[in-house]
């Protein structure tokens, strides 16, 4: 019996001919696995393209649970967002796939997981690190960074070994979707002077026919992670599902972002992500209410290395692992309910309330019922003052020259 490799499928051309072309170049048993984390170009007939291909078997995984709770909202909590635009859509997913294709290695006896990704890009990194940092002794096969084969060369390849699937059409861009976005490139949009034509987005209806009157959603929390929406609960990825839906409809969750990509290279990236960005917009709301300034300015840094280390694979290592721990300290009290008005592609804060709010309407109120001690500030304002007129006293500053001090000098 030959060996086994699992092959990471999505069931396009590029998985498709890497099925043959794995049996031929490395004498290999290939068995699929397709991960459905809730895009909606997923393909009912994956099964059996795969076998067409020339696969011996085909799994099919309902990942979006997975997905959402194990991945989305640990990123969500943590307020991951990559160069302060991009929700990690794909990068998160790249980490339960490659899970997927461990166990799947580990139950078929296999010596070997592969993956369709070229090497330009940076899926290449985030499978084979997150399989390595698992498994690193098992195989990991990129037959797309191997065979340098032409789109052309490709289906000309598939043909000979009598691949039948239809790959003629194809979109002038590259996609990737899942529940938590949709990611758009190449085509037109490698000219970062245009603007993304209406044809590239799928989620999101273009703001000119956005509704003309704004939608009111309230989203509620415990600890960090999103529960129910207008008061009513529901599980995470319908609750996903629902704000894609609603947020989308408002043109809310668009992004064009020039990324610099892992591997040193600057992209044009097109995303669309109407839930995440709802979501994001939430959740630092209520996370405004209910942590302090220092945990705010702290959790920042985290925030941006936290992102960082999603963006570049590095989900299964342990320095992620100790963010992680830190991030869920930080959301014992961020609970509450934020209010968010949707509007013409804008995802505004309009309310929020938490029984752990910091916020005390009795010390921020300038009318009545005012209890902040405005006495204490002379004491507090001289001890915080006291370096700086210290140092003013013993090393006076250069004042610049103003023209209105000028006319005061004239008018005295």
């Amino acid at each position: 019996m030959p060996s086994k490799v699992i092959l990471a499928y999505s069931g396009g051309l590029d998985t498709s001919v890497a099925i043959p072309w794995l049996k031929e170049n490395y004498g290999l048993e290939v068995i699929t696995l397709t991960a459905d984390l809730g895009g909606q170009d997923g393909r009912s007939d994956v099964k059996e393209r795969a076998i067409e291909s020339g696969a011996s078997k085909s799994i099919v995984v309902d990942g979006k649970a997975d997905f959402v709770k194990g991945f989305v909202f640990p990123a969500l909590k943590a307020g991951a967002i990559y160069q302060g635009q991009y929700s990690l859509a794909t990068a998160l997913g790249r980490p339960l796939i490659a899970r997927y294709l461990l166990d799947a290695a580990h139950k078929e006896g296999a010596e070997a997981v592969a993956h369709g990704c070229t090497g330009k890009g940076n899926d290449q990194v985030r499978f084979d690190l997150s399989i390595a940092g698992m498994d690193p002794e098992l195989k990991i096969i990129a037959p797309a960074r191997e065979w340098n084969m032409s789109r052309e060369q490709e289906l000309e390849y598939g043909r000979g070994k009598n691949i039948t699937l239809d790959f003629a059409k194809k979109s002038p861009y590259s996609i990737d979707e899942n529940l938590w976005g949709r990611s758009i490139e190449a085509g037109d949009l490698e000219d970062p002077w245009k603007e993304p034509p209406e044809d590239a987005f799928a989620l999101t209806k273009s703001v000119a026919l956005a509704p003309d009157d704004p939608t009111y959603v309230e989203v509620h929390f415990e600890n960090g992670i999103p529960q129910s929406i207008d008061g009513n609960s529901i599980d995470a990825v319908n609750l996903i599902q629902t704000l894609n839906d609603l947020a989308g409809s408002h043109g809310i969750g668009r992004v064009d972002h020039l990324e610099d990509r892992l591997v040193g290279i600057k992209s044009r990236e097109i995303y669309e992500a109407p839930a995440a960005t709802v979501l994001h917009v939430a959740h630092k709301a209520i996370e405004g209410m209910t942590l302090s300034k220092d945990q705010i300015k702290l959790k920042e840094r985290i925030s941006q290395e936290y992102a960082e280390h999603v963006y570049n694979g590095l989900w299964y290592t342990n320095l992620h692992q100790d963010l992680e721990a830190y991030v869920e300290n930080t959301q014992r009290y961020v609970t509450g309910d934020v209010r968010i008005k949707l509007f013409k592609g804008t995802c505004s804060v309009v309310g929020r309330s938490s029984l752990f709010s910091l916020y005390q309407h009795d010390l921020a109120t300038y009318d009545t019922g005012d209890k902040f001690n405005h006495l204490a500030s002379e004491g507090f304002i001289h001890i915080y003052g006291l370096a700086g007129r210290t140092q003013a006293d013993i090393q006076p500053i250069q004042l610049p020259k103003l023209s209105g001090s000028e006319q005061i000098n004239r008018e005295t």
